[in-house]
């Protein structure tokens, strides 16, 4: 995945957003606001792009975005649940219709037998819908996984984005 392949994923979620005229945020933490760099790259991303999250510590997650605390002491900051609390908070805190949270292990430190690095937690919510989650485990250093975690959290958009326009 590189750089030009992001910007196409970016492209095709805003065509798709503003044929539906919905916006999209995002949440981020091992991605330290690279899906927001994505969709701000393309010029005209005000028009379905409400702000961005970078929730790097447990304290930025717990303000910013209501995740519990007692969800960051039960399953640790890289789960799939505090990705979706992460996911459902920005839709709270936010004018967005759909969001996209991201938690993870980038490295080249910081794993576990566990919770290996590479292990990238995300979710998706919408209002009125189902907040959808899923865990990937990611090779390469840390700047591979981070640019492919915002791949995946683009696809993620555009196939939310897709089945709503299904509905």
């Amino acid at each position: 995945m590189n750089e030009h392949e992001i910007e196409s994923l970016a492209a095709e979620l805003g065509k798709r957003l503003l044929a539906q005229q919905s916006r999209v945020a995002a949440a981020e933490s091992c991605t330290g606001g690279l899906v927001a760099g994505a969709i701000t790259s393309i010029a005209g991303s005000s028009d379905w792009f409400d702000r961005g999250f970078v929730t790097y510590s447990n304290s930025a997650k717990r303000e910013l975005l209501d995740v519990d605390e007692s969800v960051l002491r039960a399953y640790g900051a890289v789960s799939e649940p505090t990705a979706i609390a992460m996911a459902e908070g920005a839709l709270k805190r936010s004018e967005a219709a759909l969001t996209v949270a991201i938690t993870g292990i980038a490295g080249p430190g910081g794993g576990t037998p566990e919770k290996p690095v590479g292990m990238v937690c995300f979710a998706w919510a919408r209002k009125g819908g189902a907040t959808i989650s899923r865990t990937h485990y990611l090779s390469g250093n840390r700047a591979d996984v981070r640019q492919a975690s915002v791949a995946i959290a683009l696809r993620g958009l555009i196939d939310a984005v897709e089945s709503a326009s299904a509905r």
